[in-house]
């Protein structure tokens, strides 16, 4: 989740607040509670689904597990899910329009546990979706990988922002602007800022202890988006599909480690997947 409008800027005039290995493993606990939740709910995405019926899972599922709904209340959002369908990129807000066959849905999900928050996105497909859909949702999944990969000692955010923008634009997709990734800590939202465009070598220099929220919200046409007057929910200028994924990621001696996982989802679509090695934590070795 990231906030609209005012708010969108003040990060990067704060402090960046590193985090000691006990602190990260309870970040990790909140990363990866996100994570079952969005493998929870990845086996109910199917035609006629609710996002309202998605939503109140969740908010069960993070409370039956000692979680609370990070989104929930914060800057007065109304539900547990932002829920973003087809041409809307973040933010949606649950609803009781059923979900159709070749739709594609963007969850981002938030939770407050131990004092930490973990957030976390995946964009579905609901049924089949066209091949531009599919190789759409395919480069803006590798970008975040590839963004992942620059989160290491002697960069800066620039060499992230640039590598999801090269990989992005490269195929001919919008990458959005107004909207970025973040910090994460005991606040959801913490410096610094993670644009998805920018310059190699720009902005704040990376160091161990870091967590940051790598999002790339990439869009099939135009990078303009249109925010609605409901206050949150953000659309392609040109309604065209948007697509979203994020995964929270600290920096522990030099190198990019994963706190939430696909895993979940994965396991629920059955799915088989590679991606994540690279980056895998073990907590018993740090």
């Amino acid at each position: 989740m990231k906030v609209p409008d005012m708010k969108m800027h003040i990060m990067d005039s704060k402090k960046i607040i590193l985090k000691s290995i006990d602190e990260i493993k309870l970040m990790h606990e909140s990363a990866q509670l996100v994570s079952k939740t969005l493998g929870l709910i990845a086996k109910e995405i199917k035609p006629g689904v609710t996002t309202l019926f998605l939503d109140k899972l969740a908010e069960e599922f993070i409370r039956d597990n000692g979680g609370k709904p990070g989104f929930l209340g914060m800057y007065d959002f109304p539900n547990t899910l932002c829920v973003s369908p087809n041409y809307e990129v973040v933010h949606g807000i649950p609803n009781n329009k059923p979900l159709s066959d070749g739709d594609i849905i963007s969850i981002d999900c938030g939770v407050l546990k131990n004092g930490f928050y973990g957030d976390h996105a995946y964009t579905f497909k609901i049924g089949q979706v066209s091949d531009k859909v599919e190789k759409l949702l395919d480069t803006a999944l590798e970008s975040l990988y590839i963004g992942i990969q620059e989160f290491k000692l002697g960069n800066r955010v620039g060499d992230i922002s640039h590598a999801i923008q090269a990989h992005n634009e490269s195929n001919g997709y919008g990458v959005v602007r107004e909207l970025v990734g973040h910090g994460l800590g005991k606040d959801l939202h913490e410096a610094p800022e993670i644009p998805n465009y920018g310059k190699k070598g720009n902005g704040k220099k990376f160091q161990n202890g870091m967590v940051i929220a790598i999002e790339p919200m990439i869009n099939m046409g135009t990078e303009k988006v249109v925010f609605l007057k409901d206050g949150w929910t953000v659309e392609t200028a040109d309604k065209l599909p948007s697509v979203h994924f994020e995964h929270d990621v600290a920096l522990i001696d030099g190198k990019p480690r994963l706190l939430s996982t696909f895993d979940f989802i994965y396991e629920s679509l059955g799915i088989k997947s590679e991606e994540e090695n690279e980056f895998k934590w073990n907590e018993a070795s740090s």
